[in-house]
């Protein structure tokens, strides 16, 4: 469907459905979802020129020398909101941010994916997403207070989220979003939705339309949604893990059939420049201080760049395949990632290390067939192995000398991150926790 044809679908849909608002939505690099309501009657307009907002007030997109900016909606997202009302209906599309002259905006994370994945393009490669997203509901907000007590895979009466997450699901597929599984994950009242494998972009829409989704049926149903990463000591944290393939056309470039493991070369050499390059990234898919709390041993969280095929404990994981499958479900499973990222600049940074590792010809080390955490210092060393890093501050350097992330995101989105999560930790550091209280105080 060209632009005009788009567009037309997007009027005569709301004519038919009688849609009265329609939401656009964006988000600054932090990934927190952004959005201005136009009526029916500014459609018109808004496709046409655009909406015109401040973009100094939203970080990240612009310096307060250049405040003006233009959200563009995007009419291939055109959705209906199904938890709104039928008459007058209220709709959604996302946009993209433009500056005054029409060129694209330097601080857009959608528009960080769109370059990055017009590369990929001109490598002949269309780049698939499936998340695997996890979350927690408590009882209400401020507090974490599970709402059961369930365990990995339980159903009620141990799993009281059941009806939680069948609204959850009927929702986003009245939104055209697949949801391939969702189960009761390991702690209490924790919870995981798989989405079907899409085009990269269609899935940081989709990212984001989910956790919005996620929290609207858990508000009406009187209960609290977060994608916090570690919001229960002792417990696992929340992670996305993000199963990945690369295409050429109609055919699976990571499947090899006379190779081990049928991993071609491309699966290989992305594999190793995801391994090699995860340190830089995490600023971008473990971004809060908190999401350090969940990458500690014990937890089935990644601490070390490291891969296998079975060890879920290990940053790549290669899933084994059913035997009818084979080339389409070769894939490649990154575990670091956490569920409150910004998809556009995760799935943007996770690309570009594996297309580093593809053109570069990384070598790929030996799958490690032993839980890192029972090697030692001496082991490790020998066979290669880095550490993640262990705190955001640890990350905020790692991604702060990275020539790939400052290419990648571009320098207006590098430049504001690391400015960004630098005062995040000096504001860290100023806190006095609860633990020290009780530990130190009486000293």
């Amino acid at each position: 469907m060209n632009d005009f044809d788009s567009r037309q679908h997007v009027l005569q849909a709301c004519r038919d459905h009688d849609v009265k608002f329609i939401r656009l939505w964006f988000t600054d690099i932090l990934g927190t979802l952004k959005s201005v309501a136009i009526t029916a009657e500014e459609l018109e307009h808004a496709l046409d020129d655009g909406i015109v907002f401040d973009g100094s007030a939203i970080e990240g997109f612009a310096r307060h020398d250049e405040a003006d900016m233009i959200a563009m909606p995007d009419p291939a997202t055109f959705q209906i909101l199904p938890w709104r009302p039928k008459a007058q209906a209220v709709a959604r599309m996302f946009c993209d941010i433009r500056a005054p002259d029409g060129t694209p905006s330097d601080g857009d994370p959608r528009g960080v994916l769109k370059r990055t994945l017009s590369r990929a393009a001109e490598a002949g490669y269309t780049f698939y997403i499936s998340p695997e997203i996890e979350y927690f509901y408590f009882k209400e907000p401020g507090s974490t207070e599970p709402i059961d007590r369930g365990g990995y895979f339980d159903l009620t009466p141990y799993d009281g989220a059941s009806d939680l997450r069948r609204e959850t699901v009927l929702t986003l597929e009245d939104m055209g979003i697949a949801v391939a599984e969702s189960h009761h994950e390991a702690a209490p009242s924790q919870h995981e939705m798989d989405l079907r494998y899409a085009d990269a972009l269609t899935m940081a829409d989709a990212v984001m339309t989910f956790r919005l989704v996620v929290k609207e049926v858990a508000m009406r149903e009187g209960v609290f949604a977060t994608f916090m990463p570690k919001p229960l000591p002792n417990e696992n944290g929340s992670a996305m893990h993000l199963q990945q393939s690369l295409f050429r056309g109609e055919s699976n470039a990571f499947f090899a059939a006379d190779q081990p493991m049928h991993l071609s070369a491309d699966a290989r050499g992305y594999m190793a420049g995801l391994l090699r390059h995860a340190p830089e990234l995490m600023l971008v898919t473990n971004q809060w201080v908190n999401s350090y709390k969940r990458l500690i041993p014990g937890y089935e969280a990644p601490t070390h760049a490291t891969w296998s095929t079975r060890n879920r404990a290990d940053l790549v994981r290669v899933p084994e395949r059913r035997p009818n499958l084979e080339v389409e479900g070769t894939r490649i499973e990154y575990r670091v990632p956490d569920s409150a990222c910004n998809p556009y600049l995760a799935f943007a940074a996770v690309l570009a290390a594996g297309l580093a590792g593809i053109e570069g010809n990384y070598p790929l080390p030996e799958p490690l067939d032993r839980n890192v955490a029972e090697l030692s210092d001496a082991e490790r060393a020998r066979f290669g192995i880095q550490a993640l890093p262990g705190s955001l501050d640890e990350a905020i350097d790692r991604f702060a000398s990275s020539e790939l992330m400052r290419s990648t995101l571009g320098d207006h989105v590098w430049e504001t991150l690391v400015s960004n999560k630098r005062l995040e930790w000096l504001d860290y550091r100023r806190q006095v926790s609860q633990y020290e209280i009780d530990r130190y105080l009486t000293l």
